[in-house]
């Protein structure tokens, strides 16, 4: 599998604060049978990194992971908040893509009542900029208005789901407002969105076979994340997964 949205990097945001706790969690991601990792620390405010120290904390994890025998590759990126999404110079923004690909990991407010993300993220498009959502289960904005992120889909806006909130990790409403859009065909990829390897841990399948999305499974976690990481051409999802999904479900109850 590969993890798209994992918050490894140490000392450098509300992930692991030491370099033992980014080894734990990489331990944790590989025994969950994570390959790939892309560690998205958040650029915000609150933590205004750079790409220059994200790559050079992504390097040495990655170095350290070889000397450990630890056999998980980490790439570069970041979980970027829209505020500062839309205050940065696209030349800034296009150093934080993920993977160096031309995808940006754009994380919505949690602020209830914060309208119009439609426009402002149809405004980052309109820069040439490729944007995927990180958990957009969780914007009270989309709760409040749903329309406008399937305007965004249709725009070109890819929906990256944490894999948490498909089994209630963030309570009842996330979860079902999580599933619903898998089932109507807006979500285009599951990350763990981890922290550590404790509280908010990096799995990913077993969260899927809870949710009985076994039948999207290898789409969402690694056909669509390795065009994403390549700049290639998003595949198609699945004919009759969704069908087949349902039909699981129904025979597990």
């Amino acid at each position: 599998m590969i993890d798209l949205h994992c918050h490894v990097l140490p000392g450098i945001d509300d992930g692991p604060p030491t370099l033992e706790g980014s080894l734990q969690l990489a331990r944790a991601a590989l025994a969950a049978g994570t390959r790939t990792l892309v560690a998205t620390p958040h650029v915000s405010a609150r933590y205004p990194n750079d790409a220059a120290t994200i790559a050079r904390l992504a390097a040495e994890l990655s170095e350290l992971l070889d000397t450990q025998g630890i056999a998980l590759r980490v790439r570069a990126g970041a979980e970027i908040a829209l505020a500062s999404a839309l205050e940065l110079e696209d030349e800034q923004l296009a150093a934080l893509g993920l993977g160096g690909s031309r995808w940006l990991l754009i994380e919505p407010p949690f602020t209830p009542g914060a309208g119009g993300l439609d426009t402002l993220l149809t405004d980052i498009l309109a820069r040439e900029h490729r944007v995927i959502l990180a958990h957009p289960e969780r914007c009270p904005g989309f709760h409040e208005d749903r329309a406008a992120l399937e305007s965004l889909v249709r725009a070109g806006v890819l929906c990256s789901v944490t894999a948490g909130s498909l089994v209630g990790r963030f309570g009842g409403h996330v979860r079902r407002f999580a599933r619903a859009l898998v089932r109507d065909g807006l979500v285009h990829n599951v990350a763990s969105d981890a922290h550590d390897h404790l509280q908010r841990p990096p799995g990913i399948a077993s969260e899927l076979r809870r949710a009985r999305l076994q039948p999207l499974a290898a789409w969402l976690t690694t056909e669509v994340p390795a065009a994403i990481l390549a700049d290639g051409e998003v595949p198609p999802r699945p004919a009759g997964a969704a069908r087949e999904a349902r039909a699981w479900r129904r025979r597990r109850r």
